[in-house]
């Protein structure tokens, strides 16, 4: 349930209003003009609320719910309760997402932390920077030379636009953001306190000391990427470092320099990725997961969790473990151990009997 200190529906909707956004079918006898201002799981909806239906675990709740409407799939609708609207689609968490963003679009995309546009007092904004209409830069906000920022665009507070950054249309910088060397696409969100365009970690060792090795290569961001709090994207050495469109990067992720990455990944937090990996698009990277330099992981790979990759993957493989190896093998490797256990154990026993 969302709290109306920081999230406020705009404009609520009625049922048939959701099922037209979601692309939903109401179920025989749903109150079409019954009204929804809120989201809420099963067990915690109230009368005016909408939540959705997905697993068999959750039967008991939705019996008990008292939620104006429920996304569920068509052969659940008859569990829903009389009192709920049935809203039958294939996929109830994406409709009730869809629902949820048109209620509460603040929660997608965030809005200036002073409550007004334009350039605020205490903000630097240098003469020779480029802002199209309808820019906000917040108060200590920093727009360094010959940057250009397009129209709709938010620069949160205290955030750091480096000199010849590109920004496109309506992206959020969020507080405390430094960009620099970077290229930014449209509909960008960054999340506070990302670090996103600093030189790699690049260094020749040596007897005598250890030589730095100079990053002149960019950042470049395409559209409709999120890169989620105090992460850090380096720029390239001798290449560019390059997050395709739609990709999705969690908080606390580590890109080094020349890195790859595709369309439409998703990427957990603490994630490690080392310097000149490639990654195919639609990739998963499961958290703390951890990539050496140089390899290439194929389009639509899984990384588990905590996995340490140091070899390529091939596309559409699903690997785990440290160090990662495919899942198949790790599965026969661990049904194999258990065996070996249980017979290791069944042994000991007859050697106390003896």
């Amino acid at each position: 349930m969302a709290d109306p200190t920081f999230f406020v529906v705009e404009a609520p909707v009625t049922v048939a209003e959701a099922a037209a956004l979601t692309g939903a079918r109401p179920a025989a006898g749903a109150d079409l003009d019954r009204r929804i201002s809120g989201v809420a799981p099963l067990h915690l909806a109230g009368p005016a609320d909408a939540t959705f239906y997905t697993g068999e675990r959750h039967a008991a709740a939705l019996g008990k719910t008292r939620a104006a409407a429920c996304f569920c799939e068509p052969r659940q609708a008859e569990h829903v309760p009389k009192g709920t609207a049935a809203l039958t689609t294939d996929e109830p968490q994406r409709a009730f997402s869809a629902l949820a963003a048109k209620l509460y679009p603040s929660a997608i995309r965030p809005r200036p932390l002073s409550g007004s546009g334009g350039i605020a007092p205490g903000a630097h904004v240098d003469g020779s920077a480029r802002l199209e209409s309808d820019v906000t830069v917040e108060i200590g906000a920093v727009v360094g030379r010959d940057a250009e920022i397009g129209a709709g665009s938010l620069i949160g507070p205290h955030a750091v636009i480096g000199p010849g950054v590109r920004i496109g249309r309506d992206v959020v910088i969020g507080a405390n953001v430094t960009l620099q060397n970077a290229l930014i696409g449209n509909r960008v969100v960054i999340h506070p306190g990302a670090r996103i365009g600093q030189d790699g970690f690049g260094f020749i060792p040596g007897k005598q000391g250890h030589t730095k090795i100079v990053q002149i290569g960019r950042v470049i961001i395409q559209d409709d990427v999120e890169i989620g709090a105090n992460s850090t994207i380096d720029r390239g050495s001798n290449r560019d470092t390059v997050v395709g469109e739609g990709t999705k990067i969690d908080n606390l992720v580590q890109v080094a320099h020349n890195v790859m990455i595709g369309r439409h990944c998703l990427i957990a937090g603490q994630v490690g990725i080392s310097g000149s990996v490639t990654i195919g698009d639609f990739v998963m990277i499961g958290g703390q997961a951890g990539l050496r330099d140089n390899v290439t992981v194929g389009a639509g790979a899984q990384v588990a969790a905590m996995a340490g990759i140091h070899t390529d993957i091939p596309a559409g493989e699903r690997w785990i473990g440290a160090p990662a190896q495919p899942m198949s093998a790790w599965l026969r490797e661990l049904k194999a151990l258990k065996r070996l256990v249980r017979g290791g154990g069944a042994g000991q026993e007859n050697e106390k009997r003896e």
